[in-house]
């Protein structure tokens, strides 16, 4: 079997440029669960940035805005609006990840550096992947403080209380028509992923609209990036949305993993985030479907909560509506009850409900 030139251990974090950071970190906190970890900005010697930690559980979320018109992140959020710029990969060699990376066609974003606290050393590098964003490698294992050197520990005076987020199990990403394949090509020749899963416009389309979609995944799993393109329909797909509403490639949405779905999403509808509708219709011939499972079918329907099975178990998932103003950026929470796959069996109900949202938005 072929080496792992690349072993990565999870992910570590994902950061947004955001117009208003601070705001920002407040909505994660209050809405999700998250708590405030680490800061970094003019009261840490940082004079041009502020960000903001978010942890909880495995999960670190880093919002960055910035304090000057004409910057780097300034002109990502202009043209983006709020979103994901960094992909943050956790590995144990930082500069070897990037040179094998870079060997292989990756284009560089910053090389391999060091930087130092009183709570140790770090390495990060980073390399280029479709749209604005990156990939950062960050190498931490002689790190104790609470997230990178420049950073400080801070506590909210906001208390939240977290609603079971684990990990990232996966994130999105929409490319243009016609690059799906380049980058499916990108993550297996430069990175060495293999591709898990394929997805036509067979598989996601309903009357009006279709995508394409590969996943792939890297050696142990514990990264998978579905990449979509936009396939031709009647009319216009909610991945042209996005590029036309982002300005081009980028995240999609984020899969964040929970043990018990039914209770964070009773939370996040609690404390004001919208999810997708499906209408009643679906869970008519769902149970047919899917069969035997452990949670109530009047908790599932209440909370709107999709079920699909595999070979290997079943999942039980649901979407938000996008969190910023742009159609563009979403979250899932997905409950994995053995399933290793992205339920398929729910992509016509989920596309209709986005496409009952578009309309609304007077851009479907």
């Amino acid at each position: 079997m072929q080496k792992d030139f690349l072993p990565i251990n999870g992910t570590d974090h994902i950061e947004f440029y955001v117009g208003n950071a601070k705001q920002a970190s407040l909505y994660y906190q209050h809405c999700f669960g998250f708590n405030l970890v680490a800061y970094a900005g003019p009261e840490t010697g940082i004079r041009d940035r502020a960000s903001y930690v978010l942890q909880q559980d495995k999960i670190r979320l880093v919002l960055t805005t910035s304090l000057q018109p004409g910057s780097e992140i300034a002109e990502h959020v202009a043209r983006h609006g709020d979103g994901v710029k960094v992909l943050a990969l956790w590995v144990d060699d930082a500069t070897k990840s990037f040179n094998e990376t870079v060997v292989r066609g990756a284009q560089p974003a910053f090389a391999p550096h060091t930087m130092k606290d009183e709570f140790g050393e770090v390495v990060l590098s980073a390399i280029r992947t479709y749209g604005d964003t990156l990939h950062t490698f960050v190498e931490r294992k002689y790190y104790k403080g609470a997230f990178l050197p420049g950073y400080k520990p801070v506590k909210s005076t906001f208390t939240s209380t977290p609603i079971g987020l684990k990990y990232v199990d996966h994130c999105v990403g929409n490319v243009e028509l016609g690059k799906m394949n380049t980058w499916v090509e990108f993550y297996e020749k430069v990175m060495g992923f293999s591709l898990l899963i394929t997805f036509d416009d067979k598989d996601i389309s309903t009357e009006y609209s279709a995508l394409m979609s590969k996943v792939v995944s890297n050696g142990n799993g514990y990264i998978k990036f579905p990449i979509n393109e936009p396939a031709q329909g009647k009319k216009k797909s909610q991945i042209e949305e996005y590029l036309d509403f982002y300005k081009g490639a980028g995240v999609q949405h984020i899969a964040i993993a929970t043990d018990d779905i039914i209770h964070t999403v009773s939370e996040l509808r609690r404390r004001g985030v919208e999810f997708l509708y499906v209408p009643e219709t679906y869970y008519e011939d769902v149970m047919g479907r899917v069969g035997e499972i452990n949670e109530s079918w009047d908790e599932l329907r209440k909370q709107n909560i999709l079920i699909d099975r595999d070979e290997e178990g079943y999942l039980l998932q649901i979407f938000t509506k996008p969190v910023e103003d742009r159609p563009t950026l979403f979250f899932e929470i997905i409950e994995r009850n053995g399933a290793k796959s992205f339920g398929k069996g729910n992509f016509k109900a989920l596309f209709e409900s986005i496409e009952r949202e578009q309309a609304l938005r007077g851009n479907l």
